[in-house]
């Protein structure tokens, strides 16, 4: 008989109802169940004497805060995660023997989280970083931990260089600064030494750094893995996770700016998301290769520190993702989910990929000292719907009392029992891969083309993106106080694109290569643009209406309603809180004051027609916010008397409609304007489609823009 439970969507939920807990009791008690009747003094010797050791419940409350904090990650300290469902839009029997990827009618639980890697617990969402994507499923044959990253490719070749690569990007250790960033010595004197990271550099210094959100970035496997049917057929296979959002970013300025107005920035975005049901949707797709094909490209499909170009190899979309539920916890879930990489199910196995081979180990003993001990998976968050069954005892924070007599395998006291499954009752094999090799220490020469898929990255990317990598290279390497380092890292990337060398020495003031370096290539990889993704929505996108008292109600009403049927949330935005009246007395309750927000927490700013644009214009705060939307690149709207802000800004280069006139509404570089007699629907639906192009980089004098 099979004890795996069927499982659905709400299943891991009914797991964690057994103990959850609300907090709406009666009495307050200590932990052993005791009613106290005193909870705001200690029991003292005297009203001004000396506590007492006595007090139990002085003892075992102030024991308990002492205790509460558990070591952070090392790497991914900072995240954020939700519950879903992920469905299977096809059976992969073909491909895969593995449960959850062969029925579509079939919702398997997932916990999702989200993270940044090099940042203190407390650091900022919004850094220039790698973030993580790690996705537990909860399936009938045991957790599968899909462990990635929003970037397909990594630092390193070999998991032996990790300690060495986090010990150079964390802050450096005689004075543990800078917090959550790449930008000083240590770690670009370890990147002009080693040439592998050149790839991984890259991405990093472009916009994939910087994403818009959490719902808005793509996740990658990184590592190769495979796929195993029921024949014992191996292929091998990248995971991906892509956004139906698209993938968009933020502007470095604006991470800056936000880092301090809202260091909780992504985190609260998906929170938020969730709960006003905007929920986060991710395709799930395979690259696949035939174990025939192992050696029949230009890279080693083992090294991490390259894709498989979709041209050559292309994505199978196979699944979807929907993110629906906020944990009801912070610490009980999402600080306690453990993932490894280790945890598979039958079908997926493992490559010789290095890296993966390190991550096996690395994952498991970095949660024994963090979660205190070999039981954290017994931890609700961890703990699998499939049944647990094995002959494991005690140890730290035990949760399981474990009946009978046996605890070893054979046994004839308890019948043997439990005892090893077969392949056919589910039991999981290693795929059988032949080997024939010598112990060595060393790497195939594939793995030794460290500049190729670097051009073919910085090629593909639009003239905005290469604007953005020459900019953040001069960041980064600005910060850096040794004149030997920098050079080296311009030599290096010398190596990739000469005209790129010179750009970066431009910024940073040392010498151009003495000699453009060679080519290694003109192939581009289109996807790899940001520029081709999905650029027609407006579903979760807010909009800044910023109103004050004479403002044009009907106008903003039908605006706003335009905006709100295509999924966005159009908020005001004005000095004050409370309501503000309109020119015709009808009133509207404000979302947000000047000082509590700002444009970069924004996609777009909407200013509407009335008398309240004469105020607007004196208010350095209005002029400011249109500023910096223009600045950032945002898609900008105003209708009637509101263009007279528009005017009253600094924006550059851009031609408005006239303020009083009528007809169709004028969209140049993503800012719409339409006079006051003009078709409210074109202006809201120009705006629209403004809005889902999220940038317009083609404004060329918006460095003139004081913001």
């Amino acid at each position: 008989m099979d004890e795996r439970r069927k499982v659905n969507e709400k299943s891991k939920q009914e797991q964690l109802d057994k103990v959850r807990e609300d907090p709406e009791r009666e009495y307050l008690t200590t932990n052993q169940g005791v009613r106290v009747s005193h909870t705001d003094d200690s029991l003292k010797a005297g009203e001004r004497g000396p506590t007492l050791l006595e007090d139990f419940h002085f003892r075992e409350k102030l024991t308990h805060f002492d205790h509460e904090r558990i070591p952070e990650r090392v790497v991914h300290a900072r995240g954020s995660g939700a519950h879903g469902y992920f469905q299977v839009y096809e059976p992969m029997t073909e491909y895969t023997r593995a449960g959850f990827l062969q029925d579509p009618a079939k919702k398997t639980p997932v916990f999702v989280r989200f993270s940044t890697v090099v940042g203190f617990r407390g650091s900022a969402d919004t850094v220039r970083d790698v973030r993580g994507f790690a996705t537990k499923f909860y399936t009938e044959e045991g957790n599968y931990d899909l462990v990635g990253n929003n970037m397909p490719v990594f630092f390193i070749v070999d998991a032996i260089k990790f300690p060495d690569l986090v010990h150079a990007i964390k802050p450096e250790q005689h004075h543990q600064m800078p917090q959550a960033s790449a930008a000083h010595d240590t770690f670009w004197d370890f990147v002009g030494n080693l040439p592998e990271i050149t790839h991984m550099i890259m991405w990093v210094l472009s916009d994939r750094a910087l994403p818009r959100s959490y719902r808005m970035m793509e996740g990658f496997g990184v590592n190769t893995f495979r796929f195993v049917n029921a024949e014992g057929k191996a292929r091998f296979v990248k995971f991906h996770w892509r956004p139906l959002l698209g993938v968009h970013s933020l502007v470095w300025d604006e991470t800056q700016k936000l880092a301090g107005k809202d260091p909780d920035f992504n985190r609260r975005d998906l929170w938020e998301a969730i709960e006003m049901g905007d929920y986060p949707e991710f395709e799930f797709g395979v690259q696949m290769i035939e174990e025939a094909d192992e050696h029949n490209f230009d890279f080693d499909i083992l090294d991490a520190t390259k894709i498989w170009p979709e041209e050559e190899v292309p994505i199978r979309w196979i699944g979807k993702m929907i993110l629906n539920q906020n944990p009801d916890n912070f610490f009980a879930e999402t600080e306690q989910v453990a993932f490894c990489p280790a945890n598979i199910v039958p079908g997926i196995d493992f490559s010789n990929d290095p890296l993966l081979q390190g991550r096996l180990f690395s994952y498991l003993d970095t949660q024994l000292i963090r979660l205190g001990g070999p039981n954290f998976q017994e931890i609700p968050i961890n703990r699998p719907l499939a049944p647990v069954a094995n002959n494991q005892r005690e140890g730290y924070n035990r949760m399981t009392i474990n009946r009978g007599v046996t605890s070893y395998f054979p046994n004839a006291l308890g019948a043997n029992k439990p005892r090893p499954a077969s392949v056919k009752e589910g039991g999981f094999a290693h795929y059988q891969e032949k080997i024939d090799a010598r112990k060595i220490r060393a790497r195939s020469e594939k793995f030794n083309d460290h500049f190729s898929q670097a051009k073919l990255f910085w090629n593909s990317m639009s003239d905005a993106e290469k604007e953005h990598i020459v900019k953040a290279f001069h960041f980064e390497l600005g910060k850096v106080s040794d004149e030997g380092v920098r050079k080296r890292v311009v030599d290096l990337i010398n190596n990739v694109d000469g005209n790129l060398a010179i750009r970066i020495a431009e910024g940073i003031g040392v010498p151009p290569p003495a000699e453009k370096g060679a080519s290694p290539g003109t192939k581009k990889s289109p996807n790899l643009s940001q520029e081709r993704t999905i650029k027609d929505t407006v579903k979760s996108r807010k909009v800044a209406i910023l109103a004050v008292e004479g403002y044009n109600h009907d106008e903003v009403m039908q605006v706003k309603q335009v905006l709100k049927d295509g999924g966005a949330h159009p908020l005001i935005v004005s000095q004050f809180l409370g309501k503000i009246r309109s020119a015709d007395g009808k009133e509207m309750e404000v979302d947000k004051s000047y000082v509590t927000t700002g444009s970069i927490m924004y996609d777009a700013v909407y200013v509407p027609g009335g008398k309240h644009a004469e105020t607007l214009k004196n208010q350095g705060y209005a002029i400011h916010f249109v500023n910096e939307a223009f600045k950032h690149c945002k898609p900008i709207g105003a209708m009637g008397e509101g263009i007279e802000l528009l005017k009253a800004s600094d924006i550059k280069g851009v031609a408005f409609a006239d303020a009083g006139s009528g007809g169709e509404a004028v969209a140049e570089m993503g800012v719409v304007t339409c006079g006051s007699r003009g078709d409210v629907n074109s202006f809201a639906g120009k705006f629209k489609t403004a809005i889902a192009q999220h940038r317009h980089w083609d404004r060329e004098k918006k460095e003139q823009v004081p913001a």
